[in-house]
């Protein structure tokens, strides 16, 4: 798989952007703050409809403008595909393929597989536990599209039954006799639901994992030389001895959430469920949080992203790779084994500030990004 031409309307600081890609390597150049990091994010967010850089979709679009487009045409073996997603912050984004409007937005992911590994990415290893989900989620919908609705279905009833709970703490707050029995009735119903897409969204993420462990284990040992071995771990509240069953988790969840229910209530929001897990990452006995110097923090990083494109090749489709000004930020020695896996990609996309930062061996189609302003100069 690989981009043949990207084209950008008002996304970002681009009012308008068009760029032919070749196979291989391609490096945009130029100061910080031109553009480079925002040509690649928009491929980003077609593959998996989320920003690897903000959280919300306003800042995508250009200063004054009502919507961001993106355009981009991919080559897969024999097929042809041109997918088109406009981005409409407050409002639904509209997506087509082939020129055909699609009922969900969601119904694109799939079209482009990429794998993006950026400074921000040691979050994944050093931040928060969303930071670790988003993780799995991007690649679990990567590698089956249909889970990109399961999410979807999940955080809606969560932000319904949030509601319900966020009434009940408020009215005892404001001195009211709490929830009654028509309301709990209510929160009966929201509780099924909970556990029936939680437990859906619970079995893709653990089946993912199993297959995911083996393809890290062997990038970080190939990166950091096969000192301390890495291990990935499912952390949940329904317990370590989970299994990927469906009804088993369904049945499991639905006990949490009843047993959670008082708590619950006293605090307003949900307390039991994948939106509360995390993946526990550990390097020998260790827990990388807290432990790992700086380097292993960025070999574990480095790690999650290359076990993820191993994965999605050994699938069948090899993803494009974005390396989006990480150069500068290693050493030798990991610049080489990233380079490796970069000259094995079918396409990769390498944004630096420097072109001295990038190994000799990805040399390759350079661009140069000044203001908003891309030329290809090699």
């Amino acid at each position: 798989m690989r981009v043949r031409q990207l084209q950008l309307t008002d996304f970002r600081s681009y009012a308008h952007a068009q760029v032919l890609f070749d196979e291989g390597p391609s490096i945009l150049v130029g100061p910080n703050g031109h553009g480079k990091t925002n040509l690649v994010e928009s491929l980003v967010y077609l593959a998996n409809l989320r920003s690897h850089r903000v959280s919300s979709d306003a800042p995508l679009v250009r200063q004054g403008c009502e919507q961001a487009v993106i355009r981009a045409e991919i080559l897969h073996e024999s097929r042809r595909l041109l997918a088109e997603l406009a981005i409409v912050p407050g409002k639904s984004n509209k997506a087509r393929l082939n020129k055909t409007a699609l009922a969900r937005p969601r119904e694109i992911i799939g079209a482009l597989k990429a794998i993006a590994f950026a400074p921000e990415d040691l979050a994944l290893v050093r931040g928060e536990p969303s930071a670790r989900r988003r993780y799995l989620d991007e690649l679990l919908c990567s590698r089956f599209p249909r889970y990109a609705g399961v999410r979807a279905d999940y955080e809606r009833v969560l932000k319904q039954r949030n509601t319900l709970l966020r009434t009940a703490y408020l009215a005892k707050k404001t001195g009211g006799r709490g929830p009654g029995g028509a309301e709990m009735a209510t929160l009966d119903a929201w509780d099924a639901h909970l556990a029936r897409h939680g437990a859906e969204l619970l079995s893709g993420r653990l089946a993912l994992l199993e297959d995911l462990a083996e393809p890290v284990a062997k990038a970080h040992s190939r990166i950091a030389d096969g000192r301390s071995e890495v291990h990935l771990a499912y952390e949940s509240e329904l317990g370590p001895d989970l299994t990927a069953d469906q009804d088993v988790l369904t049945a499991r969840l639905g006990a949490a959430l009843a047993a959670a229910r008082t708590k619950e209530v006293e605090r307003g929001t949900t307390l039991v469920g994948p939106h509360r897990d995390d993946l526990d990452l550990t390097l020998g006995s260790l827990p990388v949080r807290g432990y790992a110097s700086h380097g292993e923090t960025w070999s574990v990083a480095l790690a999650l992203r290359l076990g993820a494109f191993e994965l999605l090749r050994s699938d069948g489709t090899a993803p494009i790779l974005i390396l989006d000004d990480v150069f500068a930020e290693l050493d030798a020695t990991r610049r080489e084994r990233l380079a490796e896996y970069a000259e094995s990609a079918p396409q990769t996309l390498i944004t630096c500030a420097v072109a001295g930062d990038v190994p000799e061996r990805l040399a390759g189609a350079r661009y140069d990004v000044w203001e908003a302003e891309i030329k290809r100069v090699l």
